[in-house]
């Protein structure tokens, strides 16, 4: 993570991780990463997607996180990676060093999200690329209303530190550094998983919230049949590419 964040369990971010796979392979297909030599996994965490990177890619694979004790974890796959402890707003490399970067949900723990960007653009060589998977909490969809938790996520993120629009924030901040922006979004809707409440859970809510939260999640289990609830959290599917 590029913050002092809490990292969730190696559990959730594996689960996070199976669900971005497809998004994810598609955009590291089309920038070539099977070509690239030197790629940089972005707030690794465990390393949930860091074997991928190495399986996939032609090179060395460098994986950052801020958090040691997630570099060095005992679940922790960091199998043929390069591990480094370092910032995303400070980043411990020299100019040009890596042409593809990945972040999956790191940018949206990393304020201010802009010294991040700037720092990106500094260690991708010229036409290197950025791919960023973010969300953006604020264009959430839930129905019925009754198991709506958007406010949830909106004051539990900004509590935690987090910036819980960075989807919708980042491709401007990225133009404005040079680079070459084009984005994405999901093109179809999955089922929503249950398992979205325990990533909630794990955020900083107050009593209120938390008793808010319980009610939800008991609607929610009430309601049985295809498309009888809806629950989809935009994603920002960016490949930014650096002039």
């Amino acid at each position: 993570m590029g913050t002092s964040a809490a990292l969730p369990l190696p559990e959730q971010l594996t689960l996070q991780a199976q669900w971005l796979a497809p998004a994810r392979s598609r955009l590291l297909r089309e920038s070539g990463i099977a070509y690239r030599q030197r790629v940089f996994d972005l707030g690794a965490g465990y390393g949930a997607v860091t074997a991928e990177l190495v399986r996939r890619g032609d090179g060395r694979v460098t994986a950052l996180d801020r958090k040691f004790a997630a570099l060095t974890h005992p679940q922790s796959t960091f199998a043929g990676a390069w591990r480094v402890c370092g910032d995303a707003r400070e980043l411990p490399f020299a100019a040009h060093s890596f042409d593809l970067a990945l972040s999956q949900c790191t940018l949206l723990w990393t304020a201010p999200l802009d010294a991040a960007v700037a720092e990106l653009a500094r260690v991708l060589a010229p036409g290197g690329v950025l791919l960023a998977l973010e969300p953006d909490y604020g264009g959430l969809i839930e129905y019925p209303p009754a198991i709506a938790t958007r406010s949830l996520w909106l004051a539990a993120l900004s509590r935690a530190g987090a910036n819980p629009l960075v989807g919708r924030t980042l491709p401007g901040l990225l133009a404005a550094q040079g680079f070459n922006v084009r984005v994405r979004l999901f093109e179809v809707l999955p089922p929503p998983a249950p398992e979205r409440f325990a990533f909630l859970e794990g955020l900083p809510l107050t009593l209120e919230e938390r008793a808010t939260l319980t009610s939800i999640e008991h609607q929610a289990r009430a309601l049985k049949g295809p498309w009888s609830q809806i629950a989809h959290l935009p994603f920002f599917l960016i490949t930014a590419v650096r002039d």
